[in-house]
């Protein structure tokens, strides 16, 4: 029955519902300390949405770890256009990374080796290993493309609302999951949705694949909300697009962070005065 219920992103099949929420719970704790609000989250206020064993390799793998992936894996199409546009991301915001020649940004696996080497030189990607990398390539494909990791993904989310939820969380994909989610149920009581990290502003690989309903369509306000919050770390190569109100409408809170050297990590966003309030903002009476 909790009051905030958190979405996750890619990248954790390998955590947990306890797990997240007991490094989020803290984290959103401290961010309505750094905004002065009277607002306590208790234990049962917050729900952790966990969908990342969906993605997590089966069986006897598991015991060494990612499956061996390389280059060759990265799939053409979606996969492929998806690495190419964190690409420019990280060479525009990281002057150590060689941009991409567009000349020679030829869908080849040998631009995919060109393009995994050089995010491997990023700050924001240094400590992910290739095969990890291409994992989040592929699950995000998988969200979006495969109806049934799409539903089973949602149908969690649908079972952590309950009457008594007035504020969703979304990172990185799970802010994608969470509009999609909002969007699908108007009839939900939350009043809050704040979104960090996120890819919801990448238009043709991500907003134009959103699913909103069958009489809805991709930028409409998501459901019950009346508060809608998206921070933004200036160096967060996920969060390509740092604004979204040209997409979702002038209503949206769109400010920018700084996460220091973890620009995508999920609980520096949320230890922050900007998502403090946006907490409290959806939880205190109006």
């Amino acid at each position: 029955m909790a009051r905030v219920v958190c979405i996750h992103g890619i990248g954790r099949q390998y955590a947990g519902e306890a797990e997240l929420t007991g490094s989020w719970r803290p984290a959103l704790t401290d961010g309505l300390r750094r905004a002065a609000s009277p607002l306590t989250l208790t234990p049962h206020d917050v729900r952790c949405v966990f969908y990342g064993d969906l993605f997590r390799p089966p069986g006897r793998t598991l015991a060494i770890g990612d499956p061996p992936l390389d280059a060759s894996d990265v799939g053409e199409g979606f996969e492929t256009e998806l690495l190419f546009a964190l690409w420019e991301e990280a060479a525009r915001t990281d002057p150590g990374v060689m941009p991409p020649d567009a000349r020679t940004l030829v869908r080849t696996p040998r631009s995919v080796q060109r393009a995994l080497d050089a995010l491997g030189q990023s700050r924001f990607f240094a400590s992910l290993a290739l095969r990890a990398l291409v994992l989040d390539l592929k699950q995000v494909r998988a969200y979006l493309h495969d109806p049934a990791v799409h539903a089973a993904v949602q149908a969690r989310v649908a079972a952590a609302v309950t009457d008594r939820t007035e504020v969703v969380v979304g990172h990185s994909l799970g802010s994608v999951v969470a509009y999609e989610a909002l969007c699908a149920h108007p009839e939900w009581p939350v009043r809050a949705l704040l979104t960090v990290g996120s890819p919801l502003g990448i238009r043709r690989l991500v907003f134009d694949r959103l699913r909103v309903g069958e009489s809805g369509t991709p930028g409409d306000w998501p459901g019950s909300v009346t508060s809608w919050t998206n921070l933004a770390d200036e160096g967060d190569v996920v969060a390509l697009v740092k604004d979204l109100r040209p997409l979702f409408g002038p209503d949206i809170r769109c400010l920018t962070v700084h996460n220091g050297s973890r620009a995508h990590d999920a609980t520096r966003y949320l230890n922050t005065v900007e998502a403090g309030r946006a907490i409290a903002d959806g939880c205190l009476p109006h």
